[in-house]
């Protein structure tokens, strides 16, 4: 018996050491800017209900997604453009990737107009979950504004309060603003969004106040970025990373970059910052399966658990985003582009 409880601690102890290892290089890895992706066919795509609007409704892409793993089940949320309402968002339920077919798919009725680019969170001092999204209100400049709705049942589509508004008052330096996402550390919630032209910027509140108290946001990166900035905590390690979306004008393509920074209000170091050498883009992802895009949009990395510190596990990256070929949008207006979603998966050389 003492020698099969001494074998079971050699155990594991090397198991332990050895993921402790493998998270590690993944960790280093990542600082070096080292991606690389597989892609297999896509896993979501657009579907028309049948009947009289708006289950008629024309739907052309999916997109925007976030997603949450919570007892046993995949939980997604995501944007559909269609005609003739033309953003809202669909929620999805699952239990696995290979049984996306299978499970719930129910558009949220939280409003009569615009609604859409969710992120959703269980934040852990109110013992609910939460939606940051953009909705339109006309009576402000510019009218698109970060809202949060609210539930104590994830698995309740129809459980979702009304949209809320983030900020009591526009903020007098922002002009434009897009893509809103929420992070926290131990003492506030950290909210970026991006401004279409080459700007991320951040606000905080402390913890007690969220979701209101805002500070004024301040530009925290500038470059050749675009929107659907993402932000993350590499999970053991004391850093954090955000994915932010960029263009290739030259091909007319959408890729991601990457850049890491020690706290949330810290300084970004670019470390996958060019088409050359990005986080997510045609050159350093591999088809699985037919070719099915050549952009890699608004995506979020697979998180490894649901609640705002929004951690990621380094040695199992996987990212979620909107993909089309060139051909499949060339001679359309942005908002009938056929995106539908796919699942990279970060392998090794």
């Amino acid at each position: 018996m003492r020698r099969v409880l001494c074998f079971a601690l050699v155990v594991t102890v090397l198991c332990g050491w050895c993921c402790a290892r493998q998270s590690s290089e993944a960790a280093k890895r990542i600082e070096a800017g080292q991606f690389r992706w597989e892609v297999g066919g896509s896993v979501v795509e657009p579907v028309q209900r049948a009947g009289k609007p708006p289950a008629g409704e024309l739907i052309y892409s999916v997109k925007d997604p976030s997603i949450v793993r919570y007892k046993g089940r995949w939980h997604l949320f995501c944007t559909i453009r269609g005609r003739p309402r033309s953003h809202r968002i669909e929620y999805l339920c699952f239990e696995d990737w290979d049984k996306v077919g299978e499970g719930r798919r129910e558009i949220l009725k939280l409003s009569d107009g615009y609604f859409c680019a969710p992120q959703v969170f269980y934040f852990r001092p109110h013992r609910k979950w939460y939606m940051i999204l953009q909705v339109i209100d006309e009576s402000r400049k510019p009218a698109l504004q970060p809202a949060f709705s609210t539930t104590n049942d994830i698995n309740k589509p129809g459980s979702w309060s009304k949209p809320v508004l983030l900020f009591k008052n526009q903020p007098a330096d922002v002009r434009m603003w897009i893509d809103f996402w929420v992070i926290c550390d131990e003492t506030e919630a950290h909210l970026f969004f991006t401004s279409l032209d080459g700007k991320m910027w951040q606000a905080d509140t402390k913890k007690s106040n969220f979701p209101f108290g805002w500070a004024r946001p301040e530009v925290a990166l500038e470059g050749d970025i675009f929107e659907a900035s993402h932000t993350y905590k590499l999970k053991g390690t004391d850093k954090y990373l955000t994915v932010v979306e960029a263009q290739d004008k030259q091909r007319s393509r959408r890729y991601y970059k990457a850049y890491l920074a020690e706290r949330l209000a810290g300084r970004w170091e670019a470390i996958a910052a060019t088409k050359d050498k990005p986080f997510a883009g045609p050159v350093n992802v591999k088809d699985a399966a037919g070719h099915w895009t050549d952009s890699f949009s608004h995506g979020e990395l697979l998180r490894a658990g649901y609640d705002e510190r929004l951690e990621v596990e380094p040695e199992h990256l996987r990212f979620l985003f909107q993909g089309v070929t060139d051909e499949q949008k060339q001679g359309k207006v942005y908002g009938q582009i056929p995106w539908r979603l796919g699942l990279l998966k970060a392998v090794r050389e």
